[in-house]
């Protein structure tokens, strides 16, 4: 495994970063603690959650299978770096009441205490904000952190789905008060879905954040999603259906197959492996339900791509260009 530091921070983290999404509601937890001992046995020290996963009436059972991963021992806490996220609603569901989501600094208090109950640790590494939250001010964001980190229950803060002026914007107010703010944005980010590189990738770059993509592979799309219906006999499903059913997106995934069969390059592991050369990128989030597709995502890490796939890359899904040059003269 390769590291690199999170931003412009001290910590050094993996390439890859395991996302823990569909631990709950596709992998049971036997399951679950298998993949994560795999991942640190394969140098994985960067693992990803959010108070909310699990879903439904099962949200937080996520947050409870890394608890339970952790309460066996083994250094398992203190060898990761552990990264969960506050915004969604922690309500019970089907009840309706104020002040269980968002980013007030009373739910924020709320919601670290209830997640550190449930991952069984005493802090957390990395909190992120899900997402922006339009009636709470930074002022009151960072206060709320502030307590958090004198109390020893969290260590840094990071964003997630945040535009590139808000990312200003939370920095700025931070620096005005003395504080570290925002050392990563986790965003969507992938060969298909380049518009972070407008706006969010340059604000992350000026502002010294670590970039952690997520869904590398477009919801499968970009995991050769016409190769393995036409292997299997079946359409594709899912998300990846839905994209193919656009006959111009279609047609760039069929160039990108053909592409990588070319070279005898598996797709998922490509798309991983571009990400890898962004500038600004730390490790896309890997989503493994199973062991064999932690092990495929491995692989990526090592895998050195030529000029000419790249050149071929991004003949297929082009980028947006820089802004404001990208939408203006």
């Amino acid at each position: 495994m390769k590291y690199t530091q999170l931003g412009r921070t001290g910590l050094k983290v993996s390439r890859l970063v395991l996302g823990t999404m569909n631990f709950g509601p596709q992998t049971g937890e036997s399951e679950s603690h298998a993949i994560m001992d795999s991942a640190h046995a394969s140098g994985i020290n960067y693992f990803d959650t959010a108070n909310v996963y699990g879903w439904g009436e099962n949200k937080g059972r996520t947050e409870e299978i890394i608890g339970t991963w952790f309460a066996q021992g083994g250094r398992r806490r203190e060898k990761t770096v552990l990264a969960t996220k506050v915004y969604g609603s922690m309500a019970p569901e089907g009840e309706s009441w104020p002040n269980y989501d968002r980013l007030s600094a009373l739910n924020i208090r709320r919601a670290v205490d209830a997640s550190l109950k449930r991952l069984q640790t005493d802090y957390i590494d990395v909190y992120q904000f899900h997402h922006v939250d339009r009636l709470t001010p930074f002022e009151e964001i960072w206060q709320a952190v502030e307590v958090l980190v004198r109390q020893g229950k969290i260590l840094y803060a990071g964003s997630s789905n945040f535009p590139g002026w808000k990312i200003a914007q939370a920095n700025e107010t931070a620096a005005r008060h003395g504080r570290l703010g925002l050392v990563s944005e986790q965003c969507l980010y992938n060969l298909a879905e380049r518009r972070a590189e407008l706006e969010v990738l340059p604000a992350a770059e000026a502002y010294g954040l670590g970039v952690i993509p997520w869904s590398p592979l477009h919801g499968g799309l970009l995991g050769g999603a016409i190769r393995k219906a036409a292997d299997s006999g079946r359409t594709a499903g899912g998300r990846s259906a839905d994209a193919l059913a656009n006959s111009t997106v279609r047609a760039q995934v069929q160039a990108y197959e053909d592409l990588l069969d070319k070279h005898g390059l598996e797709p998922g592991e490509v798309a991983l492996a571009w990400l890898l050369t962004r500038p600004g990128v730390t490790g896309p989030i890997v989503g493994p339900r199973t062991q064999e597709q932690l092990d495929s995502a491995l692989r990526a890490v090592e895998l050195e791509l030529s000029e000419e796939v790249l050149s071929g890359l991004d003949e297929i899904f082009p980028g947006p260009g820089p802004a404001p040059e990208a939408f203006a003269w």
